[in-house]
């Protein structure tokens, strides 16, 4: 099991979301942290930068992390799939 960290511009973020969005995030999450590459995840790294990964919530929302070590995730951001733009 991983231990997730969510920065502070993933939560400013994530408060901007709909709460029924924050729950499939919340579910996701739950998911994430005992296997970040589950097949539903659909979890790649982000070409261009060798360190941040990408997974999916559902076909629009997406979380961008990196690995701090063996069992501790670092959430950077969450939102639309735009934000792989900001990167």
């Amino acid at each position: 099991m991983f231990r997730l960290i969510p920065d502070k511009h993933f939560t400013k973020n994530y408060k901007k979301l709909t709460v029924q969005l924050q729950k499939q995030i919340d579910n996701k999450l739950l998911l994430f942290a005992e296997n970040p590459n589950h097949p539903s995840l659909r979890t790649k790294r982000i070409q261009g930068a060798e360190q941040l990964f990408e997974s999916s919530v559902n076909m629009d929302i997406r979380l961008i992390w990196h690995y701090e070590d063996d069992k501790l995730i670092i959430l950077l951001d969450v939102g639309h799939h735009d934000i792989l733009k900001r990167i």
